[in-house]
């Protein structure tokens, strides 16, 4: 006898009250808002006024260094007279000869001559 049992017939449930916080958290995050809003607005009132207060600053201290800044002027040229440069007193500098005699001659000679270059640096400077 093939009997199938039914599963029990479940019974009528009320679902449980439950009380959502998303109010609660809406109305505090509202007023974490304003806060930071009221924060920054005053942070940004602050660095106007000091900005305001540097500006006014920067611009006594200009208006006080150009009472004091005496100017000095270049006399313009007169254009009227022609240009005539005045000779120098000074005497002529005496051009004088290199001395290269003081130069070891050896050293002289490393330089252009591979072969004597190789000699001079394995018994000279030894």
């Amino acid at each position: 006898m093939n009997v199938t049992k039914a599963p029990p017939a479940k019974e009528n449930k009320k679902p449980l009250e439950f009380k959502l916080h998303s109010g609660d958290r809406a109305v505090k995050r509202a007023m974490f808002n304003y806060s930071v809003a009221t924060n920054y607005y005053i942070m940004k009132l602050q660095k106007k006024q000091e900005e305001r207060l540097q500006k006014l600053i920067e611009e006594e201290e200009i208006r006080m260094l150009r009472k004091e800044m005496v100017p000095k002027a270049q006399l313009m040229p007169f254009f009227d007279r022609p240009f005539l440069p005045q000779r120098s007193s000074r005497p002529l500098t005496m051009p004088k000869e290199p001395s290269f005699g003081s130069v070891n001659s050896t050293c002289w000679t490393c330089v252009f001559n591979n072969q004597h270059y190789l000699y001079h640096i394995n018994h000279a400077h030894a």
